[in-house]
């Protein structure tokens, strides 16, 4: 595997650091280079974030777990969606970057391997990275076998309204939804919505905040009168202080989001 720091190995294959956000090795500052030095010695899966734009790098073993072409490594690129082992909890993300290191023994995490959802174990440790000035310039997060089994949070398969008038986004998250075992049925506008809720009975109302004609908050307010039981999931592009200024009870997600945080909205409104 290439060596950054001190080249003392050289990579079979040439790397192409045009699409790195930090750029080429040589530019990179002290603690960058060796902090990949290290993340390309581990045995175990492991990835950096790093700066705040976030940069991703990876391991060999990671590549391997994650079906990822092996000449992507190190990368350095900012990805377009989070890992698993970053969104699945936002908030331990955010004690690593103020400088906690932390171990998560058994973290069941739901990761895309070609394609597919897998669900699998780890214990994961995050560990801040410092720079020459001792401030926290990125995370390294490690992978392990899980030391204990894992519990796996089971949900009942549930109806699901999905109200979205961006046809990609309704598509995949369908997907994601059937994946996992519930019932979909989608509409994009909150009209047609109503239409829905008045033929069928749902668990769930997952709508975008945003839609042509009616928001998703009208709809909601009005669908919990058609079936006062239902249950609200927002996908939005603003923050999670939506639902605090709501005067009914729902989840909120913010877009783009992933298959974790999906899952772990579903969780929320469902026990």
């Amino acid at each position: 595997m290439e060596r950054i720091a001190n080249g003392s190995e050289q990579a079979s294959v040439k790397r192409d650091w045009s699409r790195c956000e930090p750029g080429p090795p040589e530019r990179w500052p002290p603690a960058l280079r060796l902090s990949v030095d290290i993340l390309l010695d581990l045995p175990l899966p492991a990835l950096i974030m790093w700066g705040p734009a976030q940069a991703l790098f990876i391991n060999s073993a990671y590549a391997t777990m994650m079906g990822i072409d092996p000449s992507r490594v190190p990368g350095g690129s900012v990805p377009p969606m989070p890992p698993a082992a970053w969104s699945w909890n936002p908030s331990v993300i955010a004690r690593a970057w103020a400088g906690q290191a932390m171990h998560f023994p058994a973290q069941l995490l739901k990761l895309w391997h070609d394609g597919t959802p897998v669900e699998r174990s780890f214990d994961l440790a995050y560990t801040p990275l410092r720079d020459e000035h001792g401030a926290v310039s990125g995370i390294l997060c490690t992978m392990a076998p899980p030391s204990a089994p894992a519990a796996a949070q089971e949900i009942e398969p549930l109806n699901i309204l999905v109200v979205e008038d961006n046809v990609d986004a309704q598509y995949l998250v369908c997907e994601m939804l059937r994946t996992f075992g519930h019932t979909v049925q989608a509409v994009a506008r909150g009209e047609d919505a109503l239409t829905a809720l008045r033929q069928d009975r749902f668990d769930v109302l997952f709508s975008d905040v945003s839609l042509p004609g009616m928001s998703g908050v009208d709809l909601a307010r009005q669908a919990l009168k058609e079936q006062p039981g239902l249950r609200i999931v927002f996908a939005s592009g603003y923050s999670q202080n939506l639902t605090s200024q709501l005067d009914f009870p729902a989840i909120s997600i913010q877009k783009p989001y992933d298959i974790e945080q999906l899952q772990q909205a579903l969780a929320g409104v469902a026990g």
